[in-house]
């Protein structure tokens, strides 16, 4: 059934509400719709629908970002975001894979993308060309009335069952695949988040994650934007200016990563005891921090907890369905562990073909099931068909199953090591490796060997000023765990190679050995 998105809708309903404060200012509703209005204006040129023409876009968190998302989706486009921190190359994969029809970019990467669009023979507009307004209003006063410009054409009704974005997985195997979402997809994701995180009007969220993945677009902006709530952004992470935040109190949402959490607590540690204490109060008074994307460290865990009083929330989601298992909001949150499936997600185990037996204990791959799940991996019909089983999609992620609790134990092909006839998660060796003394992170990859079909090798990135060789690591490894899964081979790294999210490029690190 076609009408306005229903996005759009509740936003008509907070109008006079403040929706960004952004790196521009400080927006309502009523200014987000007006810009995205004539960003879709534009964007249409006088066509009454874009019909799901591909809209790629390259803009820093900014309100320009969000006002030129909602004008492709008002327009009928499919919005593709760019990631600020790809290369040119990478730039002109996504516009090609995409088949984008228009470019957008921001000035500041003009002179990057605008040879990409000029090379894939799309249209190319900057930020100010895509949205009308020549100047952006100042605090308190709204667009409409500085522009004092008569209303758009019409725009068209728009279907829930229609593609609305293109998401590029980080592709650490293979190159990035277009993960195609609709609409409707797109509201069962925020519906499940706003119903078990309980987001209000009442809520002011900090955004700190990129816009060219889902954690940040659906978890943290598009469920603040869908509850009339309140999304600072800040245009990158920044320890002091995100503190700077918290430590204000004016906070109840924070939602990042772990490498993120681990930022945060290094500057903790490093401030003086009078701005710790701001900083630890004006945590106490958030009523929900949130940490995924990758494995959460037990340690980051606890000592976030000392310093905060949180115990941070840990989830587990992709980019093709957004969240499906989490900690709960009230209760028990266990380190280590993602809860129990979300609000409308079912979600189960699988061994080779067949459900899992569901024995406690039961270990095997996770299958999701429900309203969320993307539709399509763009251009790759063959991958689509392969990614689903009976109407269930296969994660390719590893996990075990206890009194209803779920814990990851890595990806299925790449951090499940068969060595010596047995299965090792990588991430539990990296889990007990990260109390060593020495080691500031570290990541664990299973690489071909002769004698055991895979060995376990070890990158490590060392505190300041240590140092740590193998056999070392190996003696101490022998106390914490099983001899099959002591590493046996070592390479230690200035830092470790991770994407934008923060997570470690294990492509990059078997590289190494």
């Amino acid at each position: 059934m076609a009408g306005p998105l229903p996005l759009f809708a509740r936003a008509e309903a907070h109008r006079e509400r403040t929706a960004l404060v952004a790196p521009e200012g400080s927006f309502a509703y009523a200014d987000l719709l007006d810009s995205s209005a004539r960003v879709a204006g534009k964007l249409l040129g006088g066509q009454a629908d874009l019909a799901e023409a591909r809209v790629a876009f390259l803009v820093p968190p900014s309100f320009h970002h969000v006002a030129i998302q909602w004008g492709i989706w008002r327009a009928g486009g499919v919005a593709v975001p760019l990631a600020v921190s790809h290369t040119p190359p990478e730039l002109e994969y996504a516009v090609r894979d995409s088949g984008a029809e228009i470019v957008i970019g921001a000035p500041e990467f003009a002179s990057a993308l605008r040879p990409v669009a000029t090379a894939a023979r799309v249209r190319y507009l900057s930020t100010s060309e895509a949205l009308a307004p020549r100047r952006l209003s100042p605090a308190g006063t709204r667009l409409s009335q500085v522009l004092g410009a008569p209303p758009g054409p019409p725009l068209p009704d728009i279907a829930e069952d229609r593609r609305a974005m293109i998401v590029y997985t980080s592709g650490t195997t293979d190159r990035p695949k277009g993960v195609v979402t609709t609409h409707a997809n797109l509201r069962a994701q925020i519906a499940s988040m706003v119903e078990a995180w309980e987001w209000t009007a009442r809520d002011r969220v900090l955004l700190v994650l990129p816009l060219h993945h889902v954690h940040g677009i659906v978890n943290v902006l598009a469920c603040a934007l869908w509850s009339g709530a309140v999304c600072e952004m800040l245009p990158k992470f920044d320890a002091g200016g995100c503190w700077n935040a918290i430590a204000s109190r004016r906070l109840t949402l924070f939602m990042a990563v772990p490498t993120i959490y681990g930022r945060l607590i290094e500057a903790w540690d490093g401030a003086s005891r009078e701005r710790r204490q701001a900083m630890s109060d004006g945590c106490r008074h958030l009523r929900l921090m949130v940490s995924g994307s990758s494995a959460l460290p037990a340690s980051t865990f606890q000592r976030w907890k000392e310093i905060t009083g949180h115990a941070l929330l840990e989830r587990y989601g992709m980019t093709e369905f957004g969240m499906a298992l989490a900690n709960p909001l009230r209760g028990e949150r266990r380190p280590g562990w993602v809860g129990h499936p979300l609000p409308g997600i079912e979600v189960r185990l699988a061994q080779d073909s067949a459900p899992a037996s569901g024995e406690p204990g039961d270990t095997g791959e996770i299958e999701v099931r429900g309203p969320g799940v993307f539709l399509e991996y763009w251009g790759r019909p063959d991958a689509t068909r392969a990614a689903f089983r009976d109407g269930w999609f296969r994660t390719g992620d590893t996990a075990a199953v206890e009194d209803g609790w779920w814990r990851i134990l890595g990806r299925t092909s790449r951090d499940i090591i068969k060595s010596g006839g047995y299965k090792i998660s990588a991430l539990e060796i990296e889990e007990a490796l990260r109390g060593h003394p020495a080691i500031a992170d570290c990541a664990v990859v299973g690489i071909p060997d002769r004698d055991w079909g895979e060995k376990v090798c070890v990158a490590a990135e060392l505190m300041p000023g240590r140092l740590l060789g193998l056999e070392e690591l190996r003696e101490w490894a022998k106390d914490r765990l099983a001899p099959y899964k002591v590493p046996k081979d070592l390479q230690c790294l200035p830092a470790l190679p991770r994407n934008a999210m923060g997570k470690v490029v294990k492509a990059e690190i078997a590289k190494l050995f």
